[in-house]
């Protein structure tokens, strides 16, 4: 689904408000090769066109990642592509979104799961965020999509936590891989999807273009717009 300027524009404004506060730069951890920064700023033509029910991307939401596009641009080599995860959404909900920045438009929806410790009475939905060990919760903010590499799960993605919230993340292994509990039968049937230990789960049919469109260098952000 194709992006318009006017919903850019709209996304930027509501996003605005963060962007003024100034933010505290987490050098990531990890390994990874630095890029050269790109001098072009986001194009102003390419933002959302429509509501969040057409586009499926809530505005708020991707404000917020547009600002942590625009933030961490020097650790990005891969400016075309965003995934966004709105765990504003309950977990039967397809709440990853890939976003092709360079085309405008939203390349595709999944299922993702959330941890056990974020939803310890298994509702579907998010109550909170830890950055903690052990939380077996997970957590919002900026990521930066690393390597992959084949554990218990298949062949996964490691990710590199960029903020205060999540910069515990390689640590902690939280990564994006497949799992059997993201299933879209069992979301229409209970209403929800089973739960990582953190991680970002995929659905075993998804998991390859996940992972071939999410390449290394990418931002993953994943947040939840609180009501008013």
């Amino acid at each position: 689904m194709s992006f318009n300027r006017r919903y850019f524009l709209g996304a930027l404004a509501a996003g605005s408000v963060s962007m003024v506060a100034p933010r505290t730069r987490t050098k990531p951890r990890g390994h990874f090769t630095p890029l050269m920064p790109l001098p072009t700023p986001l194009p102003t033509d390419l933002l959302p066109g429509g509501s969040h029910s057409e586009l499926g991307v809530r505005p708020a939401l991707l404000a917020r990642a547009l600002a942590a596009f625009d933030s961490h641009a020097l650790h990005l080599a891969n400016r075309s592509v965003i995934g966004v995860v709105d765990f504003t959404a309950p977990s039967h909900a397809t709440r990853l979104h890939l976003v092709d920045v360079a085309n405008g438009r939203v390349m595709a929806h999944h299922l993702v799961a959330h941890g056990h410790g974020s939803d310890p009475d298994n509702s579907g939905w998010v109550e909170r965020f830890s950055n903690k060990p052990g939380s077996n919760a997970s957590s919002g903010g900026s990521f930066l999509t690393s390597d992959i590499y084949t554990g218990k799960h298949g062949r996964s993605r490691r990710l590199i936590g960029l903020d205060p919230e999540n910069n515990l993340a390689l640590d902690r292994g939280i990564v994006i891989h497949a799992a059997s509990y993201v299933d879209t039968a069992m979301a229409q049937t209970l209403g929800r999807i089973g739960r990582s230990q953190g991680c970002f789960a995929v659905s075993a049919p998804a998991i390859h273009d996940v992972l071939a469109q999410l390449g290394p260098g990418c931002l993953l952000y994943a947040g939840k717009i609180e009501p008013a």
